[in-house]
């Protein structure tokens, strides 16, 4: 991240405001994806799981997310769901709106519909598409978003591949650099990231990975950074994963993104898993890549992570003055 990325990011932060907003915007996704945090039961920390949340749609969508922006003026928007590609038509009036506010807006699918050609001429948008390993394995997992309809989704485009590594893959030595190798050679894909599953608290499960599981996939993913140019990993981001941030907040991603779910209103705590993460577990690659940059030090000297700390001090006092002085006289 450049230096003035860094500063314009914590400015965010001194004036109260996220620099990163996520926003579900819908609750509707035609995929049953074993594993997948958005579907937890507990992932609104409310009693309401979220399909049962009620959403919008049309104009009343635009309009909501519209009024997010403004409201909170974040500097990156991530767009997810559910499946954001539900929602097509209200997302090809949003985008032209939300870039030219001057935000940054990050489009993430599994491709299940076709991507829209004239988006890789967009300034500010990226799509994600989430793929969960090799053909036989993500087909199983993640039909109708099979590797053949990905491919012809895509077809035209820029994407950033992502994978989440769960246990299964982690089975056969190899598998992750074949799955690397086929990706790369394809012209749509600019990055491949790669994250590590992120369980829930006292989570039995086939996806969850073990101790020594995280630290063959580390070691491979960093002898893999010096063949895979398109694989957009920090060597920081990568050491990351054995030692990610304990808790919620000394996460600088779940400090600095606020998440809202489907109704708009909705905020999702701790992060964007929801629920209670095993945050001593944690594989997000957005966490690791800010605990990363947090970790730098601007002109050699002074990290960022320490601005970040003053920057959110400041802001507090900031919002609670606000108050006050909004507060009518007793």
């Amino acid at each position: 991240m450049k230096t003035t990325e860094v500063l314009q990011a914590w400015g965010r932060i001194l004036t109260g405001r996220a620099p990163s907003l996520s926003i579900e915007i819908t609750r509707e996704c035609p995929l049953a994806c074993p594993g997948c945090y958005a579907y937890n039961d507990d992932h609104l920390n409310n009693g309401v799981p979220l399909r049962e949340l009620p959403d919008l749609r049309g104009a009343a969508l635009v309009d909501g997310v519209v009024a997010l922006a403004k409201e909170r003026r974040p500097l990156h928007i991530s767009i997810v769901g559910g499946d954001p590609m539900v929602r097509l038509f209200e997302l090809e009036e949003l985008l032209p709106i939300l870039t030219g506010m001057g935000i940054h807006c990050q489009i993430v699918t599994s491709a299940f519909r076709k991507i829209p050609a004239h988006w890789k001429s967009m300034p500010r948008v990226g799509v994600v598409v989430s793929i969960d390993g090799q053909q036989p394995e993500h087909d199983e997992r993640r039909r109708p978003a099979t590797y053949d309809r990905i491919l012809k989704n895509v077809a035209d485009v820029r994407i950033t591949v992502h994978c989440t590594v769960t246990r299964q893959m982690t089975v056969r030595p190899g598998y992750l650099s074949e799955f690397v190798a086929f990706w790369e050679e394809r012209p749509e894909v600019e990055k491949i990231w790669i994250s590590l599953y992120t369980p829930q608290k006292g989570e039995i499960s086939s996806e969850r990975l073990t101790a020594d599981d995280r630290r063959r996939v580390v070691a491979e993913l960093l002898e893999m950074r010096s063949r895979s140019p398109k694989l957009d990993l920090a060597k920081g981001l990568i050491e990351a994963y054995l030692a990610p941030p304990s808790s919620p907040k000394l996460c600088t991603f779940a400090r600095t993104t606020e998440t809202i779910s489907a109704d708009l209103v909705t905020r999702i705590t701790p992060c964007q898993f929801g629920g209670d993460p095993d945050c001593s577990q944690c594989g997000c690659i957005a966490s690791a890549g800010l605990h990363a940059v947090a970790n730098h030090r601007l002109f050699g000297i002074v990290r960022t992570g320490s601005i970040h700390d003053v920057s959110e001090a400041i802001g507090r006092r900031i919002r609670r003055s606000r108050r006050l002085v909004k507060e009518p006289a007793r």
